[in-house]
């Protein structure tokens, strides 16, 4: 036999076939797994209803200056039993309750929504159990909505100022 004889082998017995299918049978499976991923989780970053949340935002700043106006000021101190203190500087409100929402900062089913109770004249406390090390955005308001109090909380963070700098109007 002369080298130049071709091979008795059929085609899928040889292997270079096979190294030149393999690139794209792997980008096809790729594009699957991609599809897969994109189906089951949402885009939490994006709003269904972006024009309606834009004319919000006005009534939300109205919020914060009516916090300003009445002088509330707080510090919020988490403690790693998951108590979380609020403490108001000077002025505080006089409601039995507020509300926490610890606004996670790419997945809306990461907020937590919190009631603080009052336990002395400025003071109230809660308690959240699972209070992971990631950045969270926080508000604070009052059972009607009429004031609220922002902030962010950054890991390694002891307390959070909220109230404390000028709102643009």
């Amino acid at each position: 036999m002369s080298a130049s004889t071709p091979s008795a082998n059929p085609w899928y017995r040889e292997p270079w076939p096979w190294l030149l299918m393999a690139g794209p049978a792997i980008v096809v499976v790729a594009g699957f797994v991609t599809l897969g991923l994109a189906i089951q989780s949402s885009d939490g970053l994006v709003a269904d209803d972006y024009y309606r949340e834009g004319k919000a935002i006005n009534m939300t700043i109205s919020r914060d200056l009516r916090a300003q106006e009445l002088g509330y000021a707080a510090s919020l101190t988490p403690s790693p039993d998951g108590r979380i203190v609020l403490t108001f500087a000077a002025n505080s409100p006089d409601s039995a309750q507020l509300q926490l929402t610890l606004h996670h900062p790419t997945r809306a089913g990461g907020d937590h929504v919190l009631q603080l109770a009052r336990t002395t004249a400025g003071t109230y406390q809660g308690s959240l159990a699972d209070f992971s090390k990631s950045r969270w955005g926080m508000t604070i308001e009052d059972g009607t909505r009429t004031w609220r109090l922002t902030g962010s909380w950054n890991p390694g963070d002891t307390s959070v100022s909220l109230g404390l700098k000028p709102v643009k109007s």
